[in-house]
């Protein structure tokens, strides 16, 4: 029989003694939970040392990279791969269109976008601004001196690399790199192609006809951008010093050996790749064909000199970029829709078009249509968009 203190039985004190007993009971047995819930949650909340070293560990450039590339659609990617031109002093509509659409990655000034330093700097920043969010805008300039030399009204150009070159003074060209760099940083331009390593051609872009003297003037301008924390380029490999005929105008063979490209035009490339971090400079590739390296393909849409020489023989681990694909010594003989993919099978990260908006379509969506049937792997896509990233968040994120 159950003990119930209702029973008469059992007197009022007794029943009283139960009630308070049973009342305590549920009381500490209340208390206990509580006590017991509080400590699993303290001890499911404060993390141990060892958790929040993890949480609080902050992520590595390639972990970054790769957290930007599962944001990024195929789309995204291809304009990533390209560089243009646009028209215009400031944003319009075309140019809009070009950014928003095509998601283009890289944006290259001429004296047609540039009227002073102010203009200049409020274009750039309205570019930047209209930019893919994911990643910011490669925008450059060529401001080698000399001949090739933007806003020369209202930026001071450094003299040709023929005359610093012919001035002995290896400081020289540091120093022009510096104030160079400076000047065009203070507008938002992130990277200047130049400074040119050709040897010897006839015009006044090289720094010299000997090869060890191209190469001592070109590693004294690198490091003046390098101090200035600005991007640069070595050009046109692997070297237009022998060519005679302008790229811009037509096609051109250059009629040497391989041992003779190999002591003379590719020393002052082979020098920088070996000496200089290659986070913080591009190596543009020439138009040129060079038998002597492939019998069949220009420099620009050769594997065998992009991925063989450039990539496998010297060790380059940075970025490889066309020189413009408009140029006569290609758009005479290939088209626009066949240029880009060409050049990213030769293993060329960056496809630069700098003057029509048509011919920059064509090329884009060459690619993209060259990736979505396979032509072109995913893979090999995000081989050069891993580089791209890389540069730009140590550089410009």
């Amino acid at each position: 029989m159950s003990l119930n203190p209702e029973n008469p039985r059992y007197g009022s004190g007794l029943r009283r003694k139960i009630w308070i007993a049973s009342g305590c009971i549920f009381i500490l047995a209340v208390l206990a939970g509580i006590l017991y819930g509080s400590g699993i949650a303290e001890k499911n909340t404060q993390p141990t040392v060892e958790t929040k070293a993890v949480v609080d560990k902050p992520l590595t450039v390639d972990e970054k990279v790769d957290k930007l590339m599962t944001e990024m659609t195929p789309a995204e990617k291809i304009g990533q791969m390209m560089m243009i031109g646009v028209k215009g002093t400031d944003v319009n509509a075309d140019s809009l269109y070009m950014l928003h659409e095509y998601h283009m990655g890289g944006v290259i000034l001429f004296d047609r976008n540039m009227e002073n330093q102010q203009q200049v700097k409020q274009l750039i920043g309205n570019l930047q601004q209209q930019a893919d969010e994911k990643a910011p805008l490669f925008v450059a300039v060529d401001e080698e001196g000399g001949d090739v030399a933007r806003m020369k009204g209202g930026l001071q150009a450094p003299p040709s690399q023929k005359e610093i070159g012919q001035s002995g003074k290896k400081q020289a060209a540091k120093d022009w790199a510096v104030k160079t760099a400076v000047s065009l940083k203070s507008m938002g331009f992130n990277i200047n192609f130049a400074p040119v390593a050709d040897v010897g051609s006839n015009d006044r872009r090289s720094y010299s006809k000997t090869p060890a003297e191209v190469t001592a003037f070109v590693k004294a301008a690198a490091g003046g951008y390098e101090q200035e924390k600005m991007l640069y380029s070595l050009k046109h490999f692997p070297g237009i010093g022998k060519g005679k005929i302008d790229s811009h105008v037509d096609a051109y063979r250059i009629p040497v050996d391989n041992e003779t490209l190999h002591r003379e035009d590719l020393l002052p490339f082979q020098t920088l790749i070996r000496e200089k971090n290659p986070d913080n400079f591009f190596v543009l590739v020439s138009h040129l064909t060079y038998p002597a390296l492939d019998e069949t393909y220009p420099a620009s849409l050769s594997k065998k000199i992009v991925t063989g020489v450039l990539r496998n023989e010297m060790g380059y681990k940075g970025l490889i970029i066309t020189d413009d694909t408009e140029m006569g010594a290609l758009s005479k003989h290939y088209e626009f829709k066949d240029i880009g993919v060409k050049a990213v099978e030769a293993g060329v990260d960056i496809v630069m078009v700098c003057h029509e908006y048509e011919h920059e379509k064509e090329v884009y969506n060459g690619l993209l249509k060259a990736v979505q049937s396979g032509e072109i792997s995913q893979e090999r896509v995000d081989a050069s968009v891993r580089r791209i990233l890389r540069v730009k968040l140590l550089h410009l994120m």
